[in-house]
C-alpha cells in the first residue's frame, strides 16, 4: 500500500492516465449523442491530457505541488472542447489544494479532488446535472468519506472515488433528458473515470496499457549508422490526417510509394498516420488533404542530421521547435502592440469560409471547428498576434466557446470578448454588423442580436450506427441538423436538401446563404441552389464555396 504520492508519482499517474484515455477514446466518442464526425469527447479529452503528459515528461517535477502546477498549466493551454476545458478546471482546483506540498496522503488527495470540483462548478455558467460535473462531484464526496477512514491510503481513496463515480455515471442516463433519448451515459463523465483509473493503475504499479505508445511509433532513424550518401530520400516525414471522407487509401499509398520509401501507414476509424521518406514532403501533405484535415506534421532533414552527427554537432530536430514553443508560452509570448481599437479572431474550417471572414475584416482565422476543436493555446496565439486593444473572438462552434473563454484571463495588454457563436453563419452575421466607430457595449449588443436572428442548418453524414429519439441511424446516412438538433436522416442527399428547403425557417427567410463543402462539386452545388430557388421563391439566395470538411452544406436563413 502506498501511503504518500510524491511529484514523480503524480507525474507518472497523469502520463498513465493520458495513455489510458487515448487507448479508449473511440469507445468514449461512441457515447456522443449525435453520430456526426465531429471533435468528439474522447478525442478532445485525450488531446487535452496528452499535452500535460508531454510537459510532465520534459520537466520531471520534484514535488506534488510542482507536478500539479505543471499539469494544470498544460491542461489549460491544451484544453479542447467543453470536456477538455472542464477537465482542466478540475485539475486547476486540484493544483491549488496541493501547491505547497512536497507529497500528499489520502486525506490531501480527497481535499484536492473536492477543490477541483469547486473550481469546475464555479467556472461553468450553468452547470448541468448528468454530466462530468455530476460524476466528479459525487466521486469527490465519496473520496472524502474514504479519507476519513483511511487517511494514509491514497489508493483506497481513489478507488472509492472511482467506484462511486461509476454509480453516478450509470445514473447520468436518467438525469439528462438528451442522454436518456439516446440511451447512453455521459461521455465526459466516462472519460474522467478512465483518467482516474489510469492514475490509480499507475500508483499500483500496473504497466502502461498495451498500445499506449501508439502515437510514438514513427521510426527514430539511427543517424549514427547511416552515412549521408546512403540516404536515398532527404526528408523523414510524419503526419496525421483526420478523415473527412470514406475514400480508401490504396491510391494514396501508391502515390507515396512513387515519391519516396520507408512507407508506413497506420489507420483507424477517424484518422490515419503516415511515415515516409521523400524529397517532396509538401507534395505528400497536399495529396493527404484530399482525404481529410491535416492535424499534425513533422519533417526532418536526414542528410543534415547525419552530417551534424558526423561532425559532432547538435542534431537539429523538431524537438528544438517544441522547446522554442515552450519558451514562448512560459514568458516569451510575442504580443502584437495595439494599432487599432477593435480586432476579430474567428474559428472556421475551409478555405472558402476563412476567406469570407477575412473579407469581412477578421484579423485572424483559426482553422478548426467540425473535425478538430482548437485548444485554448491555439486561440491565444492568434489573439496575441492581433494588433488591437479589444479582440472579439467568434468560436463558431458550441464546443469551442469554453476554450475561447479561458483566454480572457490569459490576455496581456488587450481585452478579449468572446461572443457565443455556435455556428459559422452566426459568426458571419455577427461580424457583418460590427461597427468600428461604435462603443464596445453597442457592438456587443448589435452582434449578439445578429447571432439570435440567424437560423443554421447543416448536412453531414453518420460516422457510426446510432438510435436517437426515434431515429434509427445507420453509418453513412446523411444527417440534417437544425441548430445542432437532429432534423432528419436519409440515404439520398437531394431528398434531405428538399426537406430542409421546405422547412419553416427557410420558408420565412428573406436571405439564405448556402455554403457548400469540399466534397461537393460545383455542379451539385448549383443543383442545390436551383432546389432552394424553387422552394423559397421569396428569399434572396446566395451560393458560396465554403470548402468546409465533414459538412456537405451549411445553410443560414435570416
Amino acid at each position: 500500500m502506498r501511503e504518500r504520492i510524491d511529484g514523480a508519482s503524480f507525474a507518472q499517474a497523469i502520463i498513465h492516465a493520458a495513455a489510458s484515455i487515448n487507448l479508449q477514446k473511440q469507445q468514449i466518442n461512441e457515447l456522443n449523442v449525435f453520430p456526426v464526425p465531429d471533435g468528439d469527447t474522447g478525442t478532445n479529452m485525450g488531446l487535452t491530457i496528452s499535452t500535460a503528459a508531454a510537459e510532465l515528461k520534459k520537466k520531471q517535477p520534484r514535488t506534488v505541488g510542482e507536478a500539479a502546477a505543471t499539469n494544470a498549466s498544460a491542461l489549460l493551454r491544451g484544453a479542447r472542447g467543453n470536456s477538455g476545458v472542464i477537465l482542466s478546471l478540475l485539475f486547476r482546483g486540484f493544483s491549488k489544494a496541493v501547491k505547497d506540498k512536497d507529497e500528499i496522503d489520502g486525506r490531501d488527495l480527497a481535499i484536492a479532488l473536492d477543490f477541483g470540483v469547486a473550481a469546475a462548478y464555479k467556472a461553468v455558467m450553468k452547470p448541468a446535472e448528468g454530466t462530468i460535473l455530476t460524476v466528479s462531484r459525487l466521486a469527490a464526496a465519496r473520496a472524502a468519506d474514504a479519507a476519513r477512514k483511511t487517511p494514509n491510503d491514497p489508493e483506497a481513496v481513489l478507488e472509492a472515488a472511482i467506484a462511486e463515480g461509476q454509480v453516478a455515471l450509470e445514473h447520468t442516463t436518467e438525469m439528462n433528458p438528451v442522454l436518456k433519448k439516446a440511451g447512453v451515459v455521459d461521455a465526459g463523465g466516462k472519460g474522467f473515470l478512465v483518467i482516474l483509473q489510469g492514475m490509480l493503475d499507475s500508483l499500483r504499479g500496473v504497466p502502461l496499457p498495451e498500445g499506449a505508445e501508439e502515437s510514438k511509433t514513427e521510426s527514430k532513424t539511427d543517424y549514427a549508422a547511416i552515412a549521408a550518401e546512403e540516404i536515398t530520400f532527404t526528408f523523414d516525414t510524419v503526419f496525421i490526417v483526420r478523415k473527412t471522407t470514406n475514400k480508401e487509401l490504396t491510391s494514396f499509398e501508391a502515390y507515396l510509394n512513387s515519391i519516396g520509401d520507408s512507407l508506413v501507414i497506420g489507420e483507424d476509424d477517424d484518422c490515419f498516420k503516415v511515415h515516409v521518406h521523400t524529397d517532396i514532403p509538401g507534395a505528400a501533405l497536399t495529396e493527404a488533404q484530399k482525404y481529410g484535415t491535416l492535424e499534425l506534421a513533422k519533417i526532418e532533414n536526414m542528410r543534415t542530421q547525419a552530417e551534424d552527427l558526423a561532425a559532432g554537432r547538435h542534431i537539429q530536430s523538431t524537438d528544438d521547435l517544441e522547446e522554442d514553443d515552450h519558451d514562448h508560452h512560459e514568458g516569451g509570448r510575442k504580443i502584437a502592440p495595439a494599432e487599432k481599437k477593435y480586432g476579430v479572431v474567428a474559428v472556421a474550417a475551409g478555405d472558402g469560409l476563412a476567406a469570407v471572414f477575412k473579407d469581412l475584416g477578421a484579423d485572424g482565422v483559426i482553422s478548426g471547428g467540425q473535425t478538430m476543436n482548437p485548444s485554448t493555446d491555439d486561440i491565444m496565439k492568434v489573439i496575441d498576434a492581433t494588433p488591437a486593444e479589444i479582440v472579439f473572438v467568434l468560436p463558431n462552434n458550441g464546443n469551442i466557446i469554453m476554450a475561447a473563454q479561458q483566454c480572457i484571463p490569459l490576455a496581456e495588454g488587450k481585452q478579449v470578448v468572446v461572443l457565443p457563436t455556435k455556428t459559422v453563419p452566426q459568426g458571419i452575421s455577427a461580424l457583418m454588423v460590427m461597427d468600428l466607430d461604435a462603443s464596445q457595449e453597442d457592438n456587443v449588443a448589435a452582434m449578439t442580436e445578429a447571432i439570435g436572428n440567424v437560423h443554421t442548418s447543416e448536412i453531414t453524414y453518420a460516422a457510426r450506427d446510432s438510435d436517437f429519439d426515434g431515429f434509427a441511424i445507420k453509418r453513412g446516412d446523411y444527417l440534417a441538423l437544425t441548430e445542432h438538433q437532429l432534423f432528419g436522416t436519409d440515404r439520398k442527399l437531394d431528398k434531405l436538401l428538399r426537406r430542409l428547403a421546405e422547412a419553416d425557417a427557410q420558408q420565412s427567410a428573406e436571405f439564405i446563404n448556402i455554403f457548400y463543402g469540399e466534397d461537393v462539386s460545383e455542379k451539385d452545388a448549383q443543383k442545390a441552389l436551383a432546389l432552394f430557388t424553387e422552394c423559397c421563391p421569396n428569399a434572396e439566395i446566395t451560393l458560396l464555396s465554403g470548402g468546409q470538411p465533414v459538412y456537405y452544406y451549411m445553410i443560414s436563413a435570416e
